[in-house]
């Protein structure tokens, strides 16, 4: 294998996969024009690391890759298999049918814009005309521009509060967990607002005791979540991102859909939500105002962050705290349009990540001149 590519795509989760469809289908031929790296053992992205009672009937929809649906890939009553194995035997078979020749396992350390003595990268300021990508296993991959699809998973978020580090139980992370069986006979705090969390309370307030809090009153929706929904969600998202700010929270826009399963949460009293506690101690958490909670296991179902430290050399990020974007999409990073980023902001979603890959592979291909090689070809 070369070592220098016009592009390089690191990830191939969801987002990785559409952009390599999209290089390929523009003309580029893997291996030779363009190269797709993969930190994990197998095919699958972060799916392939979900709890096992998370199963296709109760995860939210899984979108079709460009070109090859999910549906053709399931057996019947798929509804009861598990995320993590349908969802990852589904990437495989896109992968070979599409040839898109992933390399793995190998994990990109760090990006540069030039390397000094081919063991480090130079820090020094400046563009170089080709970004070095320093691998665990590959060496030193050079390309002409860069495709980020490194998601979410492997930067699981945890607040900092006073005392955490005395607590005498279990803190995990969403990241973490498997089954609820394993709280039997505890009390577990969870902590967080989002979809993650309350699907998880669901399932562990049926077999111990909880106490729920969040930063902030939790919205639920009755009505549908419709395509309009998901459009003025993105749009705020984008903005933004556009404007160099943070990407922000999801579900901060779009709010918590009732399930039949969270009105039965509801019922048995696991909704009860309480405000966010002021610290934690040996034996449980602590409000302000003097309330106290016994708690066995704090479980952190607060999120995640983009996963970009490998790019901390190039300096992306801008003095409001977030990498500012443009493009049609929002994917190309303001301060250097060799680099998009799918998986940040607007497309950190499933659908979202798609069609970003599309809009990545076309503008990265017009950066560099590449337009048209399909056709030359």
């Amino acid at each position: 294998m070369p070592d220098d590519f016009d592009i390089l795509v690191i990830g191939a989760g969801q987002a990785g996969l559409s952009a390599a469809y999209h290089l390929r289908r523009l003309g580029l031929i893997p291996e030779r024009d363009f190269l797709v790296l993969d930190h994990s053992e197998g095919p699958g992205g972060a799916w392939q690391h979900r709890w096992p009672s998370l199963t296709l009937g109760t995860v939210n929809r899984v979108h079709d890759l460009p070109g090859m649906s999910f549906e053709e890939t399931l057996p019947p009553g798929a509804e009861r298999a598990q995320a993590a194995t349908a969802v990852p035997h589904y990437y495989e078979l896109y992968e070979k049918r599409f040839d898109l020749r992933v390399h793995r396992p190998v994990s990109v350390r760090v990006v540069c814009d030039r390397t000094g003595d081919g063991q480090r990268c130079d820090y020094l300021r400046g563009r170089g005309e080709v970004l070095h990508a320093e691998t665990d296993t590959a060496g030193t991959v050079r390309a002409r521009g860069l495709i980020n699809c490194t998601g979410t998973w492997e930067r699981p978020f945890v607040p900092r509060y006073r005392g955490q580090e005395d607590f005498a139980g279990r803190q995990l992370h969403t990241r973490d967990y498997h089954e609820a069986a394993e709280f039997a006979g505890k009390h577990v705090v969870v902590v967080g607002g989002g979809i993650s969390a309350v699907q998880l309370l669901d399932e562990i307030s049926q077999v111990t005791s909880t106490t729920w809090v969040t930063r902030s009153e939790p919205v639920f929706r009755d009505e549908q979540f419709g395509p309009q929904d998901g459009r003025a969600a993105v749009a705020r998202v984008e903005d933004r991102v556009r404007r160099g700010l943070p990407p922000g929270s999801v579900v901060s826009v779009t709010g918590l859909p009732w399930t039949d399963a969270l009105r039965a949460a509801k019922a048995r009293g696991a909704l009860d939500r309480k405000p966010m506690f002021d610290h934690i101690e040996p034996g449980g958490v602590r409000w302000a105002d003097g309330g106290f909670q016994a708690a066995d296991v704090i479980l952190w179902a607060t999120g995640f962050r983009s996963a970009l430290d490998h790019l901390a050399p190039l300096r992306l990020r801008g003095p409001g705290g977030g990498i500012t974007m443009t493009g049609r999409l929002a994917t190309r990073v303001a301060a250097d349009p060799r680099i998009h980023l799918i998986g940040y902001g607007p497309s950190a979603s499933t659908i979202g990540a798609n069609r970003a890959g599309r809009a990545a592979a076309v503008e990265l291909t017009a950066e560099l001149g590449l337009s048209g090689l399909r056709d030359r070809r």
